[in-house]
């Protein structure tokens, strides 16, 4: 079957779904058209978006997998309409996209736009059932994106979308789109919640819903338990959005950090606070899910993971290729025979902790947020049990990258925080991250080469920042 006869049956089969889930709903976004009418605006559009991940590489065609119009899109003439798109985006460039990225799309649709929402333009269709109308990313305009919090307060089935809530959901909280957002959208409602719209998505339980749930049920205060959250439920299950309480005036440990690197500040009582923060968050996890110990095939694997890894940025960053004996030792150090018959403890953490990934409230108090994990991996694997010192790691280079990016240097700060970022987390946990030298300086080392890689592509001016780290990791034993 040709792509275009597999799209005209899926707009079939989602049409059909949805006129036996919600009565009265129209049928425009059903007709075989729609699809192929929209692809030059998608085209044009969907790379230029920062939550793109397909950069670098057009986009060689569309598949469907669900539309829902959750704001019936017969209306428009009258005020918005609103189509929910998963939408498929075929490029070239390996086995990863033989299936293609799967994108959430929320497209507005009117008549004619308002002078207000002329930033979020997509264009004009030119063909099909939406032909001489507006398409607009539809997150910026206040009518939507009150109606979606309209659809948390009313859960239930539309189409194959899914709303869920723990709690009450009033009514009347003004929407704003956050412009921080970068794999994700966010909206806040009246300062009260915070709705994080996942743009790729998986199958599967996003971890940014599963770990705040879980930890919930544990009782652990560090994170925003979910309030609602919306899914898809065919054809197979996709967290699609989480809503949480919004931390308002709470700053990210990122900004607290450099302001007090620019003051002359100490940051040591702060750094203590966030190691005992997360090993709360660590210690609720271990109680609340499956703690398995990475069994020494599974050691291997890592390790071997973290080699390729390696090798891999050292081909694509000349200035690494001098430490890759250094930096493999740190890696086989992890399977040496004194570790043979032992197995590492494992379990769910956060994935991909770093100071912008914390707040901390007026009275002092450490959240911890966003447990996707790294976008870029599978989610299998984001979800997978991992040695908690990953999440040491990630923010011990945090505090290094921090001194790093402010002039001058301050290395002495940084290793003031690290220290006490590891003395909080022993205090709360039991477990100094730093009684594990082998496993915690594998993975420091293993987050200083992506950080390499990422730099040289991305950001040459920050290579000296990972550069400095790999020098002490692959040099020194301490």
């Amino acid at each position: 079957m040709s792509e275009a006869a597999s799209t005209r049956v899926a707009l079939a089969k989602s049409t059909t779904q949805r006129k036996t889930t919600r009565r009265g709903t129209p049928s425009t976004a059903g007709t075989t058209a729609l699809l192929p009418s929209l692809a030059p605006l998608l085209h044009e559009w969907l790379p230029r978006q920062r939550w793109f991940a397909g950069k670098g590489q057009p986009v060689t065609g569309f598949s469907l997998v669900s539309a829902t119009e959750i704001l019936p899109l017969d209306n428009a003439a009258a005020g918005p309409g609103l189509l929910h798109l998963l939408v498929r985006a075929h490029q070239p460039g390996g086995p990863a996209q033989t299936h293609g990225d799967c994108y959430q799309l929320l497209l507005g649709v009117r008549t004619a736009l308002p002078p207000h929402l002329a930033p979020a333009r997509i264009g004009q269709v030119a063909d099909g059932p939406l032909a001489g109308r507006t398409l607009y990313e539809g997150l910026h305009d206040p009518r939507v994106a009150g109606l979606l919090l309209e659809r948390f307060r009313n859960p239930g089935s539309l189409g194959t979308l899914r709303f869920d809530r723990t709690a009450p959901v009033p009514p009347g909280l003004a929407p704003r789109l956050l412009d921080t957002e970068q794999s994700n959208s966010s909206l806040v409602y009246g300062d009260a919640y915070i709705l994080k719209i996942f743009r790729r998505v998986f199958p599967g339980t996003n971890p940014d819903l599963e770990l705040p749930l879980a930890l919930s049920r544990e009782g652990c205060g560090r994170v925003p338990s979910p309030v609602a959250w919306f899914e898809a439920t065919a054809p197979e299950p996709l967290t699609l959005g989480v809503l949480q309480p919004f931390l308002r005036g709470a700053q990210d440990g990122w900004q607290l950090a450099l302001a007090a690197l620019g003051a002359g500040r100490c940051f040591v009582p702060e750094a203590r606070a966030l190691g005992r923060a997360t090993a709360e968050v660590h210690t609720a996890l271990a109680a609340a899910l499956p703690t398995p110990a990475l069994a020494h095939d599974r050691t291997r694997s890592l390790v071997a993971g973290m080699t390729q890894r390696l090798e891999a940025a050292a081909q694509a960053v000349p200035a690494l290729a001098p430490y890759v004996p250094g930096l493999r030792a740190v890696f086989d150090a992890v399977t040496a025979p004194g570790h043979s018959g032992r197995g590492w403890a494992a379990q769910r953490i956060h994935g991909d902790l770093h100071l912008g990934q914390t707040l901390r409230g007026d009275d002092g108090f450490w959240s911890l947020i966003d447990f996707e994990g790294e976008p870029a991996k599978p989610l299998p694997e984001r979800r997978s049990p991992q040695p908690p010192v990953r999440d040491v790691a990630g923010m011990l280079r945090s505090f290094d990258y921090a001194a790093r990016s402010h002039r001058p240097w301050n290395p002495e700060w940084a290793a003031r925080c690290r220290d006490a970022f590891c003395e909080g987390y022993a205090g709360a946990s039991g477990a100094d991250p730093r009684a594990e030298p082998e496993l915690l300086r594998a993975h420091e080392t293993d987050k200083a080469v992506y950080e390499v890689l990422y730099e040289a592509r991305h950001r040459p001016d920050w290579l000296p920042v990972p550069m400095a780290a790999i020098h002490r990791l692959a040099t020194t034993t301490g």
